[in-house]
């Protein structure tokens, strides 16, 4: 048998489309031994994995961790010994709270050979699919991503930081933590303030909730929201209902 150099390659599959998956990524998974892969990956993706290459789901079903993080690592080393090049396919981008370099680390600590392939975030992505621009002149001149959950499963200090800025402000893992972020942007006099959030971004079963700081948690039961849904509060939400406005009127005007 072929001796194979153990290698870890972390990737980043995208928001969700599966045409959103970068090209590099699809050549990487094409000279995959073994793939590790998350719950929020499009398992389509998969679909361009070596046929001989072996499959390995590692993420969160119904609340439960099938492997704890430390079991992830041991596993990635594992079989980068036995196989040679391993693949951790994480979803969004693998250095946007995907742990990825936490996983490359622990790799290069038992001498593997690391590399990583970017992924679009679906902080960023997720927004514009539904017309959502981040940053937009006159409206917002910056913007914060910021995970509503932190590994002590608090909210983050930053959302409050965040709540006093005119940025635009992202919250991944956020839904549990949304009544706190609630009260936070309400304590600083946003209550009118829009926010949107969308389950399943960027997949044919999103869902999305369109409000303001006082109505969201409403709209959030009206609809059902639930993870995984990415939270957006700022005037940039309007954007996407002055988008939608323009597109009826001209669906709806004179035709010459």
């Amino acid at each position: 048998m072929k001796f194979k150099t153990p290698k870890l390659t972390v990737v980043g599959a995208g928001p969700g489309d599966i045409d959103l998956i970068t090209v590099k990524a699809i050549k990487v998974l094409k000279t995959a031994d073994v793939v590790l892969y998350d719950a929020l990956v499009n398992e389509e993706l998969l679909g361009f994995v070596n046929l001989k290459a072996e499959l390995i789901f590692v993420g969160k079903r119904r609340g439960c961790y099938i492997y704890q993080q430390e079991q992830i690592n041991e596993l990635i080393v594992a079989r980068a010994k036995t196989h040679g090049h391993v693949v951790r396919l994480k979803g969004g981008d693998p250095f946007v709270f995907g742990r990825g370099a936490e996983e490359m680390e622990y790799a290069a600590s038992f001498g593997l050979e690391t590399a990583v392939v970017p992924g679009i975030s679906s902080s960023l992505a997720v927004a514009a699919f539904q017309n959502i621009p981040l940053t937009k002149r006159g409206s917002s001149e910056s913007f914060w991503v910021i995970t509503g959950t932190t590994k002590e499963h608090k909210i983050s200090s930053d959302i409050e930081l965040a709540a006093k800025s005119n940025a635009t402000v992202v919250v991944l893992m956020g839904m549990r933590k949304l009544p706190q972020i609630v009260q936070l942007f309400q304590a600083e006099g946003k209550r009118n303030l829009p926010v949107a959030i969308i389950q399943n971004g960027t997949r044919v079963n999103e869902k999305v909730g369109i409000g303001t700081v006082d109505t969201i948690e409403k709209i959030v039961i009206e609809n059902e929201l639930r993870n995984p849904a990415i939270i957006v509060l700022g005037d940039v939400v309007k954007h996407r209902q002055a988008i939608l406005e323009v597109q009826l009127q001209y669906e709806n005007g004179p035709k010459r």
